[in-house]
């Protein structure tokens, strides 16, 4: 893997995500799960009435857009005590919420991971390259006010 990825993937079994379930998954293989899209870090709008969750623009004030990564991913809960820390025995929680390319939605669906997936491609560059990260494309949330998020939404949604 590049030197520039922060989720440390070297050393992991080949195609681990087919053979091993997540709840399974050492920490080091969770964590390699992570597609780096960024769209977690995305502030969401939930309906009230139908429950359908879309994606805004409108990102935590903890990430960084131009590596679409948390700029505190470690000490996160002391700046956002709301922050989700997903792990395989909550996934099932929040899976109503995840992009529908999430990596680990995706193997959660007993689906996949898409072949421009990082552990696919050798490359943290290739989420990126397929278009799929919010990599510049967001706005800080201390730059709008959560009154106005509507207007921010993402046309094609999650």
């Amino acid at each position: 893997m590049s030197t520039s990825d922060p989720i440390l993937r070297d050393g992991l079994s080949d195609n681990f995500w087919e053979h091993k379930s997540l709840t399974r998954m050492s920490p080091q293989e969770w964590e390699a799960i992570c597609d780096g899209c960024g769209k977690c870090c995305l502030n969401k709008i939930e309906d009230e009435d139908s429950g359908a969750v879309s994606l805004t623009r409108v990102a935590c004030r903890l990430f960084d857009d131009t590596s679409c990564r948390c700029a505190q991913y470690k000490n996160r809960h002391q700046f956002v005590s709301e922050c989700i820390i997903l792990t395989p025995s909550n996934i099932g929680l929040h899976a109503y919420w995840l992009p529908k390319t999430c990596a680990y939605l995706l193997l959660w669906q007993k689906k996949t991971l898409p072949e421009w997936h990082p552990l696919r491609t050798g490359t943290p560059e290739s989420v990126h390259q397929a278009g799929i990260s919010i990599q510049y494309q967001t706005i800080p949330e201390f730059e709008v006010a959560e009154d106005e998020w509507e207007e921010h939404l993402i046309e094609d949604g999650q």
